[in-house]
């Protein structure tokens, strides 16, 4: 009998590959840039995305997307809506799931437990049950209140970014997770998290507590994984970037599609690897980004 723990490392390129044409893909904060950049390289179609904001956008930019399930579709730096999010909404070529933050954890928590639905107060005297069929105006059996029905929300799959973890998918986050990220590894089939730094089995045992995932699916080893965006305890979030992102995003939106068929060619979809796409960023430009 073999008693030996299964090791759970494997890179981003063996990670995708796990991703098919149509499947349900939950995305985590801060996002796992590396993991959604090869959803881009594989050239994946018709996806369900569990997602918010820049890498949202990148998604349907790129073509990935058949349906959004998000609370979130702005950007920041006075973009209220990210805008190829805007335009594809508006050409009615993605589908999209009307909620907030807390129909969705609603949702990802019924999945989690198997259960047909579970009870929300929020949204309740709103147009959501108009604008989102899905969502059931009942009267609650035992007090009588009114509430919303809130179905499961079931991913196949969750990317997730955090700081650390061992071989046999042990994370640990610095500061804790990312506020939706539990929701989402309870509710996916399998969870895939990219981490700054693989750490011995000892160092996690050493504090226990610290554990918020425990054995994930698969760990992926990615510094600087979540660039553009910010990673606590490793690097802040680089405004510049996204902010050359968000104007070709509107351009694009605008029809000039030259500078964002760039992007995604330069930063997506020709570097094969992580590390190549950490080649075409500059250790200049990535260090610093330091904390502190």
């Amino acid at each position: 009998m073999n008693t030996r723990r299964r090791e759970r490392i494997i890179d981003e390129v063996e990670a995708a590959s796990w991703l098919e044409d149509g499947m349900t893909i939950a995305i985590g904060q801060p996002t796992p840039m590396a993991l959604v950049r090869q959803i881009i390289r594989r050239g994946l179609k018709n996806l369900t995305v569990v997602d918010a904001g820049f890498s949202l956008d990148l998604l349907i930019a790129a073509g990935c997307v058949r349906k959004v399930i998000t609370y979130y579709a702005g950007g920041g730096f006075g973009i209220p809506v990210m805008p190829a999010f805007r335009h594809a909404a508006e050409l009615g070529e993605i589908e999209i799931w009307e909620c907030e933050e807390g129909i969705l954890c609603a949702g990802l928590q019924a999945a989690a437990q198997l259960l047909p639905f579970l009870p929300w107060r929020g949204g309740v005297g709103t147009s959501l049950p108009e604008v989102n069929p899905d969502l059931k105006v009942f009267t609650d059996p035992i007090k009588g209140e009114t509430l919303l029905a809130v179905p499961p929300i079931k991913p196949d799959i969750a990317l997730l970014h955090a700081a650390t973890a061992d071989m046999y998918g042990n994370v640990q986050h610095y500061g804790g997770p990312g506020w939706i990220d539990l929701f989402m590894y309870r509710a996916a089939d399998r969870t895939v998290v990219q981490v700054e730094r693989v750490i011995s089995n000892e160092q996690v045992r050493a504090d226990p507590w610290k554990t918020t995932i425990p054995a994930a699916d698969a760990i992926v080893r990615a510094p600087f994984g979540a660039h553009p965006f910010y990673s606590r305890g490793f690097y802040v979030q680089d405004n510049e970037h996204l902010r050359e992102y968000s104007s070709l995003s509107s351009d694009f939106a605008a029809g000039r599609t030259e500078g964002m068929t760039m992007y995604l060619e330069r930063y997506c979809r020709r570097p094969p690897t992580h590390a190549d796409y950490l080649e075409e960023i500059g250790i200049k430009r990535l260090l610093s980004l330091h904390e502190y």
